[in-house]
């Protein structure tokens, strides 16, 4: 297991350089320029592309790039904020982003399993009936009109949390981005976890462990939710990728100053090196998650453990 762990890593990093290395290329593709202020003349822009090494040729500047990341030197701003570091800009918004989206898998996920395993359990019967017409709406109304049901019902109305986000209360406006993040989560894994759990609560080694004389939680939770946890946790863990990325959205509506917001502003006035960045941290947060899918999934079944 130490090898297969190792070896995902180091085949990890060989794909986020190749990644980075298309991103670059990409990004010097792009039209327009990250100085297009009309004010500057040609001589003032060709300064400022001398003086951040932008009029070297692509691979220097790629290789540059590579070393000064090893370093830790992540670059510096452009437009959105003159001359400043990017690790300074990341600094406050990395951990908002984090939080939400840390918040919205862990309640889809923890919510997702309880009604479906509730709804394998009690199939057919009224338990079964809501558990299936929640999961039915979550998955079929979009994320964002739940965010503006919440918003209203919850900010505006009964005004138990705060419509926008603010520093002095950041768990209680973390709240409704969050749940609406984490609706479709819930949904998904909920029928899923049902239909996982009711095959597994029908198969042959379930009925074994019935005629061993084990019954109750542990038959449950050792025997079935075991075995159904396999395919589940790769939509938990991919299901973390996506909300990350699709938190864009949903951070202009609740005011978040997270990574998705500067990742748009970093768009909308070419500035490269931040651009570069915001997509890399997107990459690193996938190959982790497809890192810690290989890895539980041995921890989950002993039968997909690599051998030497």
């Amino acid at each position: 297991m130490k090898k297969y762990t190792l070896k995902r890593i180091i085949t990890s990093l060989f794909t986020l350089l190749a990644i980075l290395l298309v991103l670059f290329i990409l990004m010097q593709l792009m039209p327009g320029s990250p100085f297009n202020d009309e004010k500057l003349t040609p001589d003032m822009r060709a300064a400022l592309y001398a003086k951040y090494g932008l009029d070297q040729p692509i691979y220097i500047q790629f290789f540059r790039y590579v070393g000064n990341m090893l370093r830790g030197d992540l670059g510096v701003s452009y437009n959105i904020s003159k001359n400043t570091p990017i690790s300074q800009l990341i600094q406050s918004r990395l951990p908002i982003s984090i939080q939400v989206g840390g918040m919205a898998v862990t309640l889809g996920a923890a919510v997702g399993l309880v009604l479906g395993i509730i709804a394998a359990l009690k199939r057919d019967t009224i338990f079964d009936t809501i558990a299936t017409i929640i999961s039915v709406i979550g998955v079929s109304v979009p994320s964002y009109v739940f965010a503006l049901a919440l918003s209203y019902t919850f900010g505006f109305k009964l005004r138990w949390f705060p419509m926008l986000f603010s520093a002095k209360d950041v768990l209680g406006s973390s709240v409704l981005p969050s749940v609406s993040l984490s609706m479709f989560t819930m949904a998904s894994i909920a029928r899923f976890t049902r239909s996982e759990m009711i095959e597994v609560l029908d198969s042959d080694y379930m009925l074994l462990a019935e005629s061993k004389g084990i019954s109750g939680p542990a038959l449950i939770f050792r025997h079935a939710l075991r075995n159904a946890l396999i395919p589940i946790v790769t939509m938990i863990v991919g299901w973390f990728t996506s909300i990350f990325a699709g938190s864009l959205i949903f951070e202009d509506m609740f005011g978040l100053n997270g990574m998705g917001k500067l990742m748009i502003s970093s768009l909308r006035t070419s500035d490269y090196d931040v651009t570069i960045l915001m997509q890399l941290f997107y990459v690193v947060v996938a190959l982790l998650g497809n890192l810690v899918i290989d890895i539980v999934y041995g921890l989950v079944d002993p039968r997909v453990r690599v051998n030497k």
